[in-house]
């Protein structure tokens, strides 16, 4: 890590992420393992001119502790004010940006049933929230922050420094952060996803069939379903790039015609561990049976959250020859690995995923087939062996993906 990799990356996120304009409120999450690069964005916000910016830190030792130490009664304590006050802020329409560097397995040793007290109350504090993502127009990014702890995850033959500096590379190198003029190179990384998404959108698929080691599913996508590659835009016209790498295509699926088996191919961590050779089955859309080689009872949690958990918000495809999968490294962190790969998240569906979903009620794009959740999990199912075939209403057939690539 050094000044100028940390200036580089901040300046990235404001002028590409979240796509800065004068004027624009800013609220800034981030964890105590990325303050220097927090510190970077800060001084980039102002520059860029923004209005105002609230930074707020988290600590993983400190949110250790809670469940560590506090009384099992007061885990599913969540206090109104802390919801008023991220209401008051999305009223106001301060754009985010969330940086952290991953947790990994640091909560394994955590009893799981603590862990969805404290998060069911959260979730269910502040699930009304949604509704001011909905519109489209507050501006969001996520960025990962190399942390030493990481780096030792990912290179354990190597020592700190040598671990730290070789994440931090390649994490330049994913994020296009490497190039001479890095926000030239996210426009035309940009425009070749939209070329694609563009290509999607315009053959309309019923639904699409993934094949590949114990995987077979068919999986129907919402009615007025739209692709989203690359950029989002704000109903005011201002793009901006909601994660950071970012190589997928998604869109919706049908939360009640989803039929068959899916494997995952990468692990998951969630909730603070790491969800281990896993698999779903589905009938008429819903989880009817999962199984994982280690920590089930995550996959357990998640899927009894709410009566959504079971069912799938979101369907991405992501070629098996993208930068993160080429690097030949389980990032152990899901904004990485989604990148490495096709996925699917269980729980709540994206409105922009609907064609003018920003404009139509929760209860409107239900009907359509989107999905209504307190949680977004994805988890990755591509690879090499993987075969996407999309089906038109017609019942002509196109291939979307073989063997991991794009067949298009």
């Amino acid at each position: 890590m050094n000044q100028e990799m940390l200036t580089r990356y901040a300046e990235v996120l404001v002028t590409v992420g979240i796509n800065l304009q004068e004027g624009d409120l800013v609220q800034l999450n981030g964890d105590t393992d990325s303050l220097p690069l927090i510190r970077e964005i800060v001084r980039s916000c102002w520059k860029a001119g923004a209005r105002d910016v609230i930074t707020e830190l988290s600590d993983d030792m400190i949110r250790l502790a809670k469940f560590e130490d506090a009384e099992d009664r007061y885990l599913d304590y969540f206090p109104a004010f802390r919801a008023d006050y991220e209401e008051e802020k999305l009223k106001a329409k301060y754009h985010r940006i969330h940086v952290s560097a991953p947790s990994l397995d640091l909560f394994a040793h955590i009893d799981q049933q603590k862990i969805q007290t404290a998060q069911r109350a959260a979730l269910t504090a502040t699930e009304h929230l949604d509704k001011y993502m909905d519109p489209g127009d507050i501006k969001w990014t996520v960025a990962a922050c190399p942390s030493v702890r990481w780096a030792r995850e990912l290179f354990p033959d190597l020592g700190d420094d040598q671990a730290l500096a070789r994440l931090w590379e390649l994490v330049f190198q994913i994020c296009r952060l490497d190039n001479e003029d890095p926000v030239q190179a996210w426009k035309e990384h940009d425009r070749a996803l939209k070329a694609r998404e563009s290509w999607l959108d315009s053959h309309d698929f019923d639904y699409l069939h993934y094949q590949g080691p114990g995987t077979d599913l068919v999986c129907y996508l919402a009615e007025g379903h739209k692709w989203i590659g690359g950029s989002s835009t704000t109903p005011d016209g201002v793009d901006y790039m909601a994660n950071m790498p970012t190589e997928e295509l998604f869109t919706t699926p049908h939360a009640l015609k989803v039929d068959g088996n899916i494997r995952s191919t990468k692990p998951l961590s969630v909730m603070g561990k790491i969800v281990e050779d896993f698999g779903f089955t589905f009938k008429d859309g819903r989880v009817t049976d999962f199984h994982a080689g280690k920590n089930a009872e995550v996959l357990e949690t998640l899927l009894d959250m709410d009566e959504g958990a079971r069912r799938l918000g979101e369907a991405a495809l992501v070629p098996d020859s993208s930068p993160v999968s080429q690097s030949g490294l389980l990032f152990k962190t899901t904004l990485f690995d989604e990148n490495a790969s096709c996925h699917f998240a269980l729980g709540q569906a994206y409105a922009e995923a609907i064609m003018g979903g920003a404009a139509m009620t929760e209860e409107e794009r239900r009907a359509r087939g989107s999905n209504k959740s307190m949680i977004h999990i994805d988890f990755m199912v591509g690879g090499p062996d993987l075969d996407i075939i999309g089906y038109k209403k017609d019942g002509s057939a196109l291939p979307v993906l073989r063997k991991g690539e794009w067949a298009f």
